[in-house]
């Protein structure tokens, strides 16, 4: 394998009722961590997200309402699961920017505090788009050699991310092969939130990356436009952004 691991990293994959990361549940997750040597255990959860799952998001995962009556809350699952996941560097297609954000909501709802700053991140898709520009059904097809059967069932989807990432590590031999190296390569932009609605400058100061004040920093907004801040509290943003620009505000008041 030429995937170098110091620590287990975990591939994950989320079935939602659609793709608001503030408002929208996960129905489906499914992990495979894989360990240093090479092994790998995978699991996966549905998940009831105690409401109507769309019918076009069943269109895609083929996950109806009965299929998930007699499962757990998120909220059942949310101390296991954190459990799994510590510990470990993650990995995921598409996962920097919903994914793992959409994790992140469904633990602060359900009042367990993960900390998203100690792991190191992959997104498999970044690393493709930025090689090849394709789905993960053809990205499958051509590092694989093979057919997505049951793509965005989240265990196949899963399992493929983890094989494109290690055909991806086969084919190119400027990529690095360590958790560190591909984290860096597979990001787009230095984000300070997880949903990106903040990047570091390269001063590594906070600047706002989204609306009428995109590329202004963040700490100047807050001070010049008090409001600003009580409308990104009472938004629809997520819990780590509010977090985020709260512990600004508060630096900034220390100051």
């Amino acid at each position: 394998m030429k995937l170098k691991l110091t620590r287990p990293v975990m591939f994950f994959d989320l079935e939602t009722t659609g793709t608001n990361i503030t408002t929208d549940r996960i129905v489906e997750i499914s992990m495979i961590k894989m360990f240093p040597d090479g092994s790998d255990v995978q699991r996966t959860i549905r998940v009831n997200p105690g409401r109507h799952i769309p019918e076009e998001a069943t269109a895609v995962h083929h996950i109806t309402d009965e299929d998930v009556a007699d499962k757990p809350h998120f909220s059942d699952i949310a101390a296991q699961l954190a459990q799994s996941f510590l510990g470990c560097d993650i990995a995921g297609f598409n996962s920097n920017r919903f994914d793992v954000p959409m994790l992140s909501e469904e633990f602060a709802r359900a009042g367990v505090n993960f900390d998203f700053t100690e792991p190191k991140f992959i997104d498999v898709q970044t690393i493709f788009h930025k090689k090849e520009q394709r789905t993960l059904s053809a990205a499958y097809r051509f590092y694989c050699g093979k057919n997505l059967e049951d793509a965005h069932s989240a265990n196949a989807d899963t399992r493929a991310t983890l094989e494109v990432l290690l055909a991806q590590l086969e084919r190119y031999e400027d990529l690095p092969d360590d958790v560190a190296g591909l984290s860096e390569y597979s990001s787009q932009q230095h984000n300070v939130d997880l949903a990106g609605r903040l990047v570091y400058d390269d001063q590594h100061r906070e600047v706002i990356n989204f609306g009428k004040y995109k590329g202004q920093l963040a700490a100047d907004v807050l001070h010049d436009n008090p409001g600003y801040f009580n409308w990104i509290q009472q938004g629809d943003f997520p819990n780590d952004t509010k977090r985020i620009f709260t512990a600004i505000k508060m630096r900034a008041q220390k100051g």
